[in-house]
């Protein structure tokens, strides 16, 4: 089986990746191939970030790296967060370790206040290199932001994003049953596709 290099350090999302890709690839995570580093995501788009991780990934390590670029799209709030998803309530002379799940939640909450429409998508891009082929997969799930935090579970929005396809919050859904429908799941699906016809 090809070792699988997942270019995060989120323990949550390789987890996740582990999951459903653990019939077709041995996923290490970047601690495990010797790297322990933050690949600074430069990019505009989900895509372009999940490429610069994923090149990156594959220049230190020698080996085929799968890297994502995720977050949450919320329709009242013109798509934002979008790709500053995991950085929303960064401030500019605040360092990225000192940011908490807590404080995005916080501020996306406070953000829609008074708006009405709080339909909102998980949107994902995965795009695996190794080192000649970008192959890359699209995946998004649909909801809305809850007024509150609902369930202990999940990772980042969780807590707030209620599930069009699973009728509860994100953060209250057992990880197989999130898996199931989550962006990642079927970024991820489209990606194997792709990979299986190259």
């Amino acid at each position: 089986m090809k070792k699988l290099v997942i270019a995060s350090n989120n323990k949550g999302k390789i987890a996740e990746i582990a999951e459903i890709l653990g019939g077709h690839f041995e996923v290490v995570s970047m601690k495990e191939a010797g790297l322990e580093v933050d690949i600074e995501e430069t990019g505009t788009t989900f895509e372009q970030n999940a490429i610069i991780k994923a090149k990156a990934c594959f220049e230190r390590t020698g080996l085929p790296s799968l890297a994502d670029d995720s977050g949450l799209c919320v329709d009242g709030l013109d798509g934002a967060p979008g790709v500053d998803s995991a950085v929303y309530a960064q401030s500019k002379d605040a360092h990225y370790s000192q940011l908490t799940s807590d404080q995005n939640i916080d501020l996306l909450l406070s953000n829609l206040k008074n708006i009405k429409d709080r339909s909102a998508k998980f949107v994902c891009v995965m795009v695996l290199f190794d080192g000649t082929r970008i192959i890359s997969g699209y995946g998004e799930t649909h909801g809305k932001i809850l007024s509150e935090r609902v369930g202990a579970g999940g990772f980042g929005y969780d807590p707030i994003f209620w599930s069009d396809d699973l009728e509860q919050s994100f953060a209250l859904a057992t990880a197989k049953d999130k898996n199931k429908v989550s962006h990642r799941r079927r970024a991820l699906d489209d990606l194997l596709k792709h990979y299986q016809n190259s």
